[in-house]
């Protein structure tokens, strides 16, 4: 079993995948409690995806990409890198809920959680190929 984990915790796809559903929850969930407080839909959207956007960039830099930035200095480039790819993702999730929400007339979390499978899929394309591009641990 230790070596099923071992191989499987080997590929950046499946870390990935599991940090990944770990920053999903963050942002749904911290959306849902907005909105339970009243917190206006889009307001709680911004609010929810920037928290989502700062626990991401610790677990992909850290466990995802392995990244060996060791300093604050040393974060700068690749966080800056992390957050204009992620605003763009972001732009497309607020997009997203409000088009389900106004124009389908769907329940705003079905919305938001329909728009994490676009979302998740661009941000690991992001992360990977624009972002976490190099410094990794060999």
């Amino acid at each position: 079993m230790t070596a099923l984990i071992k191989k499987l915790y080997a590929s950046d796809v499946v870390r990935y995948v599991f940090f990944g559903g770990c920053t999903t929850l963050v942002n749904l969930v911290s959306f849902f409690l907005m909105r339970q407080a009243g917190v206006q839909r889009d307001l709680a959207n911004v609010i929810s995806i920037i928290l989502a956007i700062l626990f991401a960039y610790v677990v992909n830099s850290k466990f995802v990409f392995q990244d060996k930035c060791e300093t604050l200095k040393d974060h700068i480039r690749p966080f800056c890198k992390f957050v204009g790819a992620r605003g763009v993702t972001m732009v497309i999730e607020v997009a997203g809920v409000w088009f389900f929400a106004e124009i389908i007339h769907m329940n705003d979390m079905a919305g938001k959680f329909i728009t994490q499978f676009v979302v998740l899929a661009l941000n690991y394309i992001f992360s990977k190929f624009l972002v976490f591009t190099s410094g990794r641990k060999s």
